[in-house]
């Protein structure tokens, strides 16, 4: 599915003002088709996203408009309302990983992960508008902030199909995974 699945038009080939997937509040670049180099990986419809609802993210990410569109409306509608004013708000999303062809954690025989078709990021850290982090790593269990990183976590379980943390296993214990895959049982969130 490309970015036009909204509306019927192929939206993935509008970009106006540096805006991407057909919302002004997504800026990036297209990239176009992104090819694996294998049968299970790729993106048909890939941009590069450097700012969501007016958030920077600490490297350009590549993925499908669905995830770009899912990540705008939770920066916009549950983490901007869940920080608050801490710090002056969040002015950058700490991107540990984005687009790349591998298997889920990394593992040998392993399903495909979502990162390898553009449907899913990993957040490490909110850096705040004063220069301080909200970091998952170092904050989980810390006062105030773990309190936010909980309530970030729990508030993008439903938006995204997959949101896992520090509790879910060892390969997440210093990041948020979030992508958009589809369960038929719901949401899957750890």
């Amino acid at each position: 599915m490309g970015c036009g699945a909204l509306g019927g038009r192929d939206d993935d080939q509008v970009s106006r003002h540096g805006s991407v997937c057909g919302q002004p509040a997504i800026k990036g670049r297209i990239v176009g088709e992104v090819d694996g180099n294998s049968a299970i990986c790729g993106i048909e419809n890939a941009v590069e996203v450097t700012r969501v609802g007016g958030v920077l993210l600490s490297q350009p990410a590549v993925m499908e408009c669905n995830t770009a569109r899912v990540l705008n409306a939770w920066v916009q509608r549950d983490m901007d309302q869940i920080v608050g004013i801490m710090g002056g708000g969040v002015q950058e999303l700490q991107v540990a990983a984005h687009y790349v062809c591998r298997t889920r954690n990394h593992k040998a025989g392993a399903k495909v992960s979502e990162h390898g078709k553009g449907r899913a990021i990993d957040i490490s850290a909110f850096r705040l508008k004063d220069g301080s982090e909200i970091s998952v790593l170092r904050d989980w269990d810390n006062g105030r902030k773990g309190r936010i990183l909980r309530r970030l976590h729990k508030s993008a379980c439903g938006p995204f199909g997959t949101v896992l943390g520090p509790e879910s296993d060892r390969f997440h214990q210093d990041h948020f995974h979030f992508d958009t895959a589809n369960y038929r049982s719901g949401a899957y969130c750890r």
